[in-house]
């Protein structure tokens, strides 16, 4: 297959795979990165490999906490211009990310319509194809229609079967989480003695009774994502979506269309002609949810709280967090998506339950991650004040949430 039509976002299982032994340097700024980078692209795409370097350019999309994430955008001898993302994976995040679990994911996720499409990987990182659309921020998710449609991909992500094993992994990554964080020393004497004040016992039992205690919820085991934060939500933007399928309508063989057509197509690009019905329909947003690094099996109401935990933005105001009103209108459209009113309160009320059971959870979770992170990362962050932040959350909302749970279960073994 030809790369510009993998690039294009071409989603059938038959694309090859295209792999490189070069390793990029993370720490380089960007105009040192560019040249190396460059290079990857001619090793891992053959079709560009003897074009000249002033072919591509190259920008910075976003540089997240374990990734740097890098569009390429390529102008071919046809003169097409093709893009592609490149994300490089931070140093030391095999401590806290199964690259494996990440790779064979994506392959299935990918024919399945989910996230961008996988083309090629490197010794520290791969390249997907690009997609043109915005990243959601924290307050977008509240919103109705998209929460609602959110709760729907979500739903059809966790229909998903990746082959293997389907044993949840969340526990065995907690324990290791805890296990990695439970030895660290750390070089800088204040992170240290800030360290030493954390009661790990403490957090140890923790994390056995909240164990304990959502065993007994039987949450259904699905393939999650386990960090869809709104930066790992993406929605289409109109021009660019619009203005590609312009430009395939513009090229087929239609004597009829002229240039007043185009015209107001690049006028008002959120309208796409049907030329098979010559109806001017409006262009549907499409929403995707992108960045599987942290999927495993494991357990629904782990991966729709610690959904409702990232309504709190990147400030962690946790009084964000979705009010009750605000779940059941996503519980609707996850669990009956094509007829949301007819889904009973008993329903309703289970996953309620689970997902704010599981959302304590949640927060041990990244505490541990982000102790791990503390000692490991070279980013500038307070990962150590952020375990303190997310354990002191989950203290806070424990008995509240461990009460309602209780509460419930005796109820259920009422019935």
């Amino acid at each position: 297959m030809a790369v510009t039509e993998v690039a294009r976002g071409d989603n059938s299982c038959s694309h090859i795979l295209r792999s490189s032994s070069l390793t990029l340097d993370t720490s380089l700024s960007l105009p040192d990165l560019t040249p190396p980078l460059i290079e990857l692209c001619k090793d891992l795409f053959k079709k560009w490999s003897e074009l000249d370097d002033s072919s591509f350019s190259v920008e910075t999309v976003s540089g997240g906490i374990t990734n740097l994430l890098l569009k390429v955008s390529v102008k071919e001898e046809d003169g097409n211009e093709v893009s592609v993302t490149v994300r490089l994976y931070g140093p030391n995040t095999e401590y806290v990310i199964n690259r494996e679990r990440e790779l064979q994911a994506i392959k299935y996720l990918s024919a399945a319509g989910f996230g961008a499409k996988l083309l090629g990987v490197f010794q520290n990182g791969m390249v997907q194809s690009f997609i043109n659309a915005r990243t959601l921020i924290p307050q977008d998710m509240r919103e109705p229609k998209l929460a609602a449609e959110i709760a729907r991909q979500l739903h059809k992500f966790h229909q998903v079967d990746i082959p293997g094993s389907k044993e949840p992994q969340l526990w065995n990554d907690i324990f290791k989480f805890f296990e990695n964080a439970s030895i660290l020393h750390f070089d800088d004497i204040e992170k240290q003695k800030k360290y030493e004040t954390i009661l790990l016992k403490e957090v140890y039992n923790e994390v056995v009774e909240i164990k304990e205690l959502t065993g007994l919820l039987n949450a259904p085991v699905v393939f999650a994502h386990n960090d869809l934060l709104s930066g790992n939500l993406m929605l289409n933007d109109d021009e660019g979506d619009n203005l590609e399928a312009v430009d395939i309508w513009c090229s087929r063989s239609e004597p009829e269309l002229g240039q007043t057509d185009f015209e107001n197509a690049v006028r008002f690009p959120e309208m796409v002609p049907d030329v098979l019905t010559r109806n001017i329909v409006p262009k549907e947003q499409k929403l995707y949810i992108i960045d599987f690094e942290y999927g495993s099996y494991s357990y629904r109401g782990f991966d729709i709280g610690n959904h409702f935990n990232e309504y709190a933005g990147y400030d962690c105001d946790y009084s964000l967090y979705p009010s009750k009103d605000e779940q059941y209108h996503f519980f609707r459209h996850y669990l009956q998506p094509d007829k949301p009113h007819e889904v009973s309160d008993k329903d309703l009320e289970a996953l309620f339950i689970e997902t704010n059971t599981y959302m304590l959870v949640s927060h041990l979770f990244w505490a541990l991650w982000a102790l791990i992170q503390a000692r490991m990362s070279p980013i500038d962050f307070d990962y150590l004040g952020y375990f303190f932040l997310r354990y002191n959350e989950f203290k806070r909302q424990k008995e509240k949430a461990c009460s309602l749970a209780r509460s419930y279960l005796s109820g259920r073994e009422s019935w």
